[in-house]
């Protein structure tokens, strides 16, 4: 290896300075990782973002602070009050898309979108970094109760994964259970192979 930005002389000398800077190189190397997770994990300990996708309803200000978005957050509010009074995430989402709200791409919301916002506990002000939870690190967008009822549901619904497949054909769906688990009872229909209604 010949550096053109070091004068390395091809003597003994030479050799022990070459020695000295691969060295210090590779020890430079192996410790600014180390640096970088120590430099995250303090803004982690301020709240500070430490980038990522950046949830809908939030901004960062100058100081790299969580902040909330005037025009989205009360939106991420809707969102949780209207599927704590029963809409399906399908209805939700696509009121946000009529509402022109957006994902952090600038793209439309899909029901992945929804289900991942009504999971996330950044809107009760949790700020999570690796094993760093900072309960009320960043304005809180939805109340701890309703986040609580939402999780109840959404928990509930997942018990019973095809139900969205009957939502607007059988009107006993989401009001008949299981008196076994407890799991909404739905109804399906298909064509068998001959092409028969089922």
């Amino acid at each position: 290896m010949v550096s053109a930005a070091e004068v390395i002389s091809d003597g003994a000398e030479g050799i022990i300075l070459e020695s000295v800077l691969e060295g210090y190189a590779e020890c430079y190397s192996a410790d600014l990782p180390e640096k970088v997770v120590r430099g995250m994990t303090e803004n982690a300990l301020k709240s500070k973002y430490n980038g990522g996708t950046l949830p809908i309803g939030y901004t960062i200000d100058s100081e790299q602070y969580f902040q909330l978005d005037p025009l989205t957050a009360p939106f991420v509010l809707e969102a949780f009050q209207q599927y704590d009074e029963g809409a399906t995430m399908k209805e939700i989402r696509d009121y946000l898309n009529q509402h022109g709200v957006k994902n952090t791409r600038g793209q439309p919301l899909t029901y992945n979108s929804i289900q991942h916002l009504l999971n996330n506990r950044r809107y009760i002000g949790e700020y999570t970094y690796r094993d760093i939870v900072v309960p009320e690190g960043i304005p809180a967008i939805v109340p701890q109760d309703l986040f609580d009822r939402v999780q109840e549901r959404l928990a509930k619904n997942k018990k019973a994964p095809a139900r969205h497949k009957a939502e607007d054909d059988y009107l006993l769906t989401t009001k008949l259970f299981c008196g076994y688990c407890g799991a909404y009872l739905c109804g399906e229909s298909g064509t068998s192979k001959t092409g028969r209604f089922r």
